[in-house]
């Protein structure tokens, strides 16, 4: 059995963090974003390979994770000659594939229960499952009506409010079967949201929904993107350094050097190689990255700071994300949600 986790997207909405860093292997916490989308999959033994289909900056993501050694799975590559929207993406990615096929969205974060779903798709005979989950604002999003049956009746595209007739939105996780993939038209763009599931609705194949009211999130914005690193701060979410950590404390690596003088106030976590001067303080929710330097004074408090990054002496840090190799100038002040991208100098004394 085989899963594909469609990776292609460029991650617009969180540039500038994204123009060197694809959105599959943007940092949560200290490990690569695709890592947990995989730690799911594992909960079903019967895939035995799961298929990153790529299209922006491909070499970048190979190169964090390689074959899959240290992720318990064997990872293929395959790349889009040019983007095919999702229905084409997993048209192509699934050639001479004929079991069944899990399908992840690359930018979801989820706590459902993947082997448990396959159960359902298989117990119903399914041609196609689509997981739902509810949404407080339905508006902002697709909605997807069943019936009594679990059958999906409609997508019905950001209604109005007079329009809501559920709560339920695609979350971008499916289980496929590939012999329905030859109404997918080859080498173009098409998606399986507009086209490939409404044919199946068209044509009357088994095609169910599976709810499911645990945990999800789409981490593709900035303000997702923090919300999901204080969820698991908050218990919210488990996964990577969450599954064991004790989440009253400061989370600090043992290969981090933390100077006397100090103040660490939880919950925060710091990387291995992390350099913390005394009289520093890192306030909640703050998320250190792998070799950040932080000099003496600074005051760092529910900010996330990418890798090999400096806050420079005396500092004020509140609310920003960081992006990799930026240096932030002593006796700065940054008090906003602003978005820093890759190698920004902030000059001493600059106020933002």
């Amino acid at each position: 059995m085989k899963a594909i986790l469609l990776a292609g997207g460029k991650g617009t909405r969180l540039r500038p963090l994204t123009l060197h860093t694809p959105k599959p292997v943007v940092p949560i916490f200290d490990r690569a974003f695709l890592h947990y989308q995989i730690d799911q999959l594992k909960q079903v033994p019967e895939i035995d390979e799961v298929i990153l289909s790529l299209n922006y900056q491909p070499r970048r993501i190979e190169d964090v994770f390689g074959d899959g050694t240290g992720t318990g799975v064997r990872l293929r590559y395959v790349v889009e000659p040019a983007p095919l929207g999702t229905g084409g993406a997993i048209r192509y990615a699934a050639q001479h594939v004929t079991d069944t096929i899990v399908v992840f969205n690359g930018d979801v974060m989820s706590s459902v229960d993947v082997n448990a779903v396959v159960n359902f798709h298989r117990e119903r005979k399914a041609k196609a499952t689509i997981v739902l989950t509810p949404v407080d604002n339905p508006t902002a999003y697709g909605l997807v009506e069943t019936e009594s049956d679990g059958r999906v009746r409609r997508f019905l595209e950001k209604p109005n409010p007079d329009e809501i007739t559920c709560d339920t939105i695609n979350a971008g996780i499916y289980v496929l079967e590939p012999d329905t993939f030859d109404r997918i038209p080859k080498d173009v763009s098409y998606s399986i949201e507009r086209a490939y599931f409404p044919s199946l609705i068209e044509k009357h194949d088994m095609f169910v929904a599976y709810i499911d009211r645990g945990y999800w999130i789409d981490i593709g914005t900035p303000e997702k993107y923090i919300q999901v690193h204080h969820d698991m701060f908050d218990g919210k979410f488990s996964g990577g350094v969450f599954a064991t950590a004790d989440r009253t404390q400061p989370i600090v690596s043992p290969e981090a050097r933390i100077d006397d003088g100090v103040t660490l106030v939880a919950p925060c976590f710091i990387d291995a190689g992390v350099h913390v001067k005394g009289g520093a303080r890192i306030g909640p929710y703050s998320v250190l990255g792998r070799s950040v330097l932080v000099e003496e004074g600074a005051d760092v408090e529910n900010t996330i700071v990418w890798p090999n990054t400096r806050i420079g002496q005396g500092a004020v840090v509140h609310g920003p994300i960081i992006g990799r190799n930026c240096h932030i100038g002593r006796n700065a002040v940054m008090k906003s949600a602003a978005v820093i991208g890759d190698k920004t100098q902030l000059t001493d004394y600059t106020t933002l």
